[in-house]
């Protein structure tokens, strides 16, 4: 093997010059809201950032005034709204369970073995994770994972980018932890993230776009092809099981357009999963499971928290953008613009393992699940982002508009409006129908219709139950044996959680972009409180996936 190398920020160069764009066929490429823009442009970027906001308030207040001026229509369309909710439950647990049996059938997949068969000895992989004020032990567990994983060392470049505003500390454990692990990894690039960059927004994609560019001095001193390395962007509390840059290489050499196309596994957020209080795990579960849904969904399909994709693609637009909250999922926006439709997103039915949400006490931990559901629903920016992009860029397919449109738009109507309607305004007509409603026949089988409407969607729930139960990593040292059992009554609470930390914070992100009142990035605090959580997280929770597989198989 080559001698390692352990590049520092002073290899590639760190001058603070401001964040460099490389050209694109697109003018509005990287703009992030209406106040960026000016003259017709921006009315038009305005009212498209209203249509959610507007939508959800309608639907709600609508609800509200007819229930009260025509009640008998409002119950009706409660029936039919139960009804859809029924479909609409029955058709996604499908689609959950089919993710669920494609996982583990690629865990127990010999992905190097099939990586053997193609020609691959080209391919490279660079790893960025921006980090913040996260502890050493987080962002050691990372990068452990990483060089743990399969993947020969030789043809990797690991990346720490740290923030400039994070203070002396966060440089301090990025060179503890290259000083640890230079043996390692052959390429080990740590950068340090200028800080009041103009034109920037403070946050991960700033970070990222600016490891990126750094990271891209280094592959052209290397002369490595751009078409030839995957680039992955990791949240730093990712673990990855160790044949996943294998099963990545598979995608991206046998997927037809693999330069224009990003990699998206399935975030299972387990690691600290004992720790969490319930209704932070059937929040962070839930999360996991519909990203499994859309795994099943390809068309729908958008990037979202750790990602792959081609550093070709990423160098051409530009990396990352600078100036918006939501940059995991505005890259594939970007993305699907630069190219006039030509993009898409691959499911990988993988998983990599993050971190649910805790706080140091019941209420910062109820504080920060609500910020980071508020920060995920302000990517209702990009609704107004894409349309815009589709009614300037008369390539791309008008069927893929319409479509796009549709499916973003539902989306966030259903994210804001559908757990309101389901459990809080479904009993508005007989509270505000008055004595003639009350009197009718409807009125007295509308509780009872519902109520039998909403049992039998409880199959989601017992779905809910069987999928997650099965998920769980071992139980760690010092967590008594009865926590196993809420573990399962946990699922009791997914109203309160659909609602409190559902369709409010969707709400509360769709009226802000809708008055204008634009969102800065916020950092969700990382803090494990069972300190075995920190030993490997990632690799217990593929032996409970490899054997649940088994399990299974068995069975059958």
């Amino acid at each position: 093997m080559a001698e390692h190398r352990a590049y520092t920020s002073t290899d590639v160069g760190s001058s603070p010059t401001g964040p460099t764009f490389m050209s694109a066929p697109y003018s509005y490429l990287h703009i992030a809201n209406a106040k960026q823009i000016s003259g017709k442009d921006r009315w038009l970027l305005r009212v498209l950032e209203i249509i959610p906001g507007f939508f959800a308030w309608g639907t709600l207040l609508g609800m509200v005034l007819a229930s009260w001026l025509w009640p008998l229509g409002a119950a009706i369309f409660i029936i039919l709204f139960d009804l859809y909710w029924l479909v609409k439950t029955v058709y996604l647990s499908l689609h959950l369970r089919g993710n669920w049996k494609r996982m583990r059938h690629n865990l127990k997949m010999n992905w190097a073995e099939r990586v053997e068969n193609l020609k691959w000895d080209h391919t490279w992989q660079i790893v960025i994770a921006p980090f913040y004020k996260e502890p050493l032990e987080i962002v050691e567990a990372f990068v452990k994972s990483i060089a743990n994983s399969k993947w020969p060392k030789e043809r990797m470049i690991l990346v720490l980018a740290a923030e400039e505003r994070a203070g002396a500390e966060a440089k301090n454990i990025a060179e503890t932890i290259r000083e640890k692990y230079k043996n390692v990894f052959l390429h080990f690039l740590i950068t340090t993230h200028p800080k009041d960059l103009p034109g920037e927004l403070a946050g991960k994609g700033s970070n990222a776009a600016w490891a990126g560019e750094q990271v891209k001095k280094v592959v052209d001193s290397l002369k490595i092809p751009y078409e030839d390395i995957m680039l992955s962007c990791f949240d730093i509390d990712t673990q990855v099981p160790d044949q996943y840059f294998y099963i990545l290489t598979y995608s991206y050499l046998t997927t037809e357009t693999p330069e224009r196309t990003s990699f998206q596994p399935v975030p299972v957020y387990n690691n600290n999963i004992w720790d969490a209080p319930a209704f932070s795990r059937v929040v962070a579960m839930s999360g996991t499971f519909w990203q499994m849904m859309q795994q099943e969904r390809p068309e729908r399909l958008a990037t979202f928290s750790s990602h792959s994709m081609s550093f070709k693609a990423l160098a051409e637009m530009g990396f990352w953008q600078r100036n918006n909250v939501s940059e995991d999922s505005r890259i594939f926006w970007n993305g699907l613009l630069y190219y006039k439709g030509d993009y898409k997103s691959e499911p990988m039915s993988y998983p990599v393992y993050m971190d649910a949400n805790i706080g140091k006490n019941f209420w910062e931990t109820v504080k920060n699940v609500y910020k980071q559901q508020r920060r995920w629903a302000w990517g209702a920016e990009n609704f107004s982002y894409a349309v815009f992009g589709f009614l300037k860029i008369p390539e791309i397919p008008l069927r893929k508009k319409l479509f796009f449109t549709m499916i973003m738009l539902e989306g966030l109507w259903s994210w804001s409006t559908n757990a309101l309607l389901m459990f809080f305004l479904g009993w508005l007509p007989l509270a505000l129908g008055g004595e003639a409603f009350n009197s009718t026949v409807l009125s007295y089988n509308l509780p009872q219709a519902t109520r039998l409407i909403m049992t039998f969607a409880m199959v989601g729930i017992v779905t809910s139950i069987v999928i997650s139960t099965s998920m769980l990593p071992p139980r760690p040292g010092g967590i008594k044996k009865h926590k196993s059992l809420f573990m399962i009554l946990q699922w009791l609470l997914m109203p309160v959680t659909l609602i409190v930390f559902g369709s409010v914070p969707a709400l509360d992100a769709q009226t802000r972009l809708m008055l204008g009142k634009y969102m800065s990035f916020w950092v969700t605090p990382k803090f494990r409180s069972n300190p075995e959580a920190e030993k490997g997280v990632g690799e217990t929770g593929v032996s409970t996936l490899r054997k649940a597989a088994t399990s299974v198989s068995e069975e059958r």
